[in-house]
Parts: C-alpha cells; sequence; structure tokens
C-alpha cells in the first residue's frame, strides 16, 4: 500500500505581507539607526549634541560644524589636497593591486592540478583565522626589513597581499565548469583571453565584494606605525587630528565622522545587488 504524501502550499494574506514588512522594517530602522545618528550629528549644534536622551534629527539644522572643520583645515600647513591625495592613492592601488593579484593568483589554483596545491589552500585558510592584531608584529618586521617604513607601500603591500581575496576567488572560480574554459581552448582563446573575458566576468559578484571590503579598509586607514611624514599621511589620520581638541570640538568631529562615513557608505549602496548575490549565487550566471 502507497502512502502518499500530501504537500500544502502555503500562502501569505494580505495581513501576512504587512506584518512580514513592519517586521523588516523595523530591523532595518535597527540597523540602519547608527549611520542616522552619525548623519544627523553631523548637522546639529553644539548645544544639541549633549542633549540627554539624544534626538534621533535635529531640531536647529546648522553647517556650522562643517564651516569649522574648513576653517581647520585652511589653517593646516600641509595642503588639504595633499592628504585627499594619498588616501585617492592607497586606496586605488591597494584595492586595484589585490583583486588582480589575487584573481590571478587564484585562477591556476582553482583550474589547474599541480603538487602541493591542496596544502597552499590550506595555509591559505589557516591565515584567515589570525587577527590583524596577531600579524601586526610580523607585517612591521617584514616592512621594515625592506625599507619600506614611512612610504605609501607600507600600507599598499599588506593590503595587496592579503589572503581573503584569495581564499574568495579561488572559492569563486571552482565554480566554473571546466568544459567551458576548454571549449574557449579549443577556439585558440589564449589564457590570459579565458582569464579577462570569460573567467573575471563570471566572478563578477565576488571581486565586487572585495573591492567593497579592502575599499573601506583603505579608506580609513591612518598610515599607523608605518607613515610618519606629514606630507604622506592620509585622509583620515589628518580629520582625526583636526578634531582632536576640547569639548568645543564635538561638532567638528561629528562633520570629521560624517565625511569619512558617507564614501563607503554610498560605493556599498551602489554595488549592493552583487554583494548580496555573492553571498546567495554561486557567481554563474
Amino acid at each position: 500500500m502507497k502512502f502518499l504524501k500530501k504537500t500544502r502550499k502555503l500562502n501569505r494574506t494580505l495581513g501576512g505581507d504587512i506584518t512580514l514588512f513592519v517586521v523588516l522594517l523595523l530591523f532595518g530602522f535597527f540597523s540602519a539607526y547608527p549611520l542616522i545618528m552619525t548623519a544627523s550629528n553631523a548637522f546639529k549644534p553644539l548645544d544639541e549634541l549633549f542633549l540627554f536622551p539624544p534626538r534621533l534629527l535635529p531640531r536647529n539644522w546648522t553647517f556650522d560644524n562643517f564651516r569649522d572643520l574648513s576653517e581647520l583645515i585652511g589653517n593646516s600647513w600641509v595642503p588639504f589636497s595633499r592628504y585627499f591625495f594619498n588616501t585617492i592613492i592607497i586606496t586605488v592601488v591597494g584595492t586595484v593591486g589585490h583583486v588582480l593579484i589575487a584573481s590571478m593568483a587564484a585562477y591556476p589554483l582553482a583550474k589547474y592540478k599541480f603538487p602541493g596545491r591542496g596544502l597552499f589552500f590550506t595555509l591559505v585558510v589557516y591565515s584567515l583565522m589570525f587577527a590583524p592584531q596577531v600579524t601586526a608584529t610580523p607585517n612591521y618586521l617584514i616592512i621594515s626589513g625592506i625599507g619600506l617604513i614611512d612610504s605609501h607601500s607600507a600600507i599598499i603591500l599588506p593590503a595587496i597581499a592579503s589572503s581573503l581575496g584569495l581564499y574568495l576567488m579561488k572559492q569563486f572560480m571552482s565554480q566554473i565548469p571546466d568544459e567551458l574554459l576548454d571549449s574557449a581552448k579549443i577556439d585558440g582563446a589564449s589564457e590570459y583571453r579565458i582569464f579577462f573575458q570569460i573567467v573575471m566576468p563570471l566572478v563578477k559578484p565576488a571581486w565586487l565584494t572585495l573591492i567593497i571590503l579592502l575599499f573601506q579598509r583603505l579608506w580609513t586607514t591612518d598610515g599607523g606605525n608605518f607613515i610618519f611624514s606629514e606630507e604622506l599621511k592620509p585622509l583620515s589620520y589628518a580629520l582625526h587630528q583636526i578634531a582632536q581638541g576640547t569639548i568645543e570640538r564635538a561638532g567638528t568631529i561629528a562633520a570629521v565622522a560624517f565625511i569619512m562615513m558617507i564614501v563607503p557608505v554610498t560605493f556599498f549602496i551602489l554595488s549592493q545587488s552583487r554583494v548580496v548575490e555573492t553571498f546567495s549565487h554561486s557567481g554563474m550566471k
């Protein structure tokens, strides 16, 4: 005797859809609350910044915080454009270099069999377990040993050599069918053409995610213990130094936090669909 298992199709009612929308809206507001508060504080007068409990939106909107920041920037002995240029160099070169090097290293690791491939990938996975604080001292010793202290390369090279990109790109490239690459080789395509015209477009969600993650990290770097010359310092260092001071600079600090936040957040919003695809898709179109 056969028992047929009946399945019921779940249909949400209008009330269920509204409830789900309200719940998601509440969670979304809870997640966005710190961003809204940071943006709101940048336009609050000094007296509203110290209200308790704090207000989400300012009662009296003002641009005084940005005017004060502009005056402090103008009094800096290093042109502000120099700090901005340093940040652009570090962010763009570090991000592009990391994506390119990680992708080119991941391609043979994912699609070619050679001795030690498994061991090498295992070491890459293990390297992800170490926090940046653990590797800070070895990184400093290496950078100092090769004479790159007090240069942009001291920030760019460790970013390029990050193992996260290699791991992520390898995982995505492994899901590309070998038959697709073999057919391209039969048609006479070179390895470089296969890599740039077939493989990279297929793993676009992965390298877009890498760009966002590394862009945010490099955009907010202050040079740490690697850069000492004032003319080589990035924008984050300059803004935080300007914001240091008495309680009277609380508004300036709020303006600095807004400026440092708005660029990576805007970049993320413009490419968020690809980031979601990275975690929900296989990478194949």
